[in-house]
């Protein structure tokens, strides 16, 4: 008897195994620190990130995946400690609520890896879009023209 549960238990692993979804691979290589800012959804402090300043004129892409997010012209100077766009790549960007630390805010991530990028701001009237981007530069690259 125990030996026919343990077939009907393992059968149905042993079967389907050939269907598992493989895991994603985009995270592998990143360092421990974008992975706590990738991953698990960290910011880094202000104004040290390498692109806070950075205005050459090309496209800032996923650290993760090299989906492409932001390109040079949308990205402004906003005094935040943070690199800033007011607009995306259309669908490159996917946004949702975010209720942590006792805020609401809107997150923002790539559309094709799911990894965190940063939050989003409305009706600050930074820019004439009135909207700013507000994006860790440990999670993207810059690929320049």
């Amino acid at each position: 008897m125990r030996i026919i549960c343990v077939i009907l238990i393992c059968v149905p692993f042993i079967s389907f195994s050939q269907y598992k979804v493989k895991s994603n691979n985009y995270f592998e290589n990143l360092t421990s620190e974008e992975k706590r800012i990738i991953v698990n959804k960290g910011t880094e402090r202000a104004g040290i990130g390498i692109y806070v300043n950075h205005f050459e004129k090309g496209v800032y892409i996923c650290k993760a995946c090299n989906n492409p997010l932001y390109k040079s012209d949308s990205k402004f100077k906003s005094n935040c400690g943070w690199p800033s766009f007011d607009d995306e790549i259309k669908d490159a960007v996917i946004r949702s609520p975010d209720y942590s630390f006792g805020m609401q805010r809107i997150e923002i991530c790539c559309s094709n890896c799911k990894g965190h990028l940063g939050h989003v701001f409305e009706g600050e009237k930074l820019t004439e879009k009135n909207i700013r981007h507000c994006v860790n530069s440990l999670s993207i690259k810059f690929v320049k023209y």
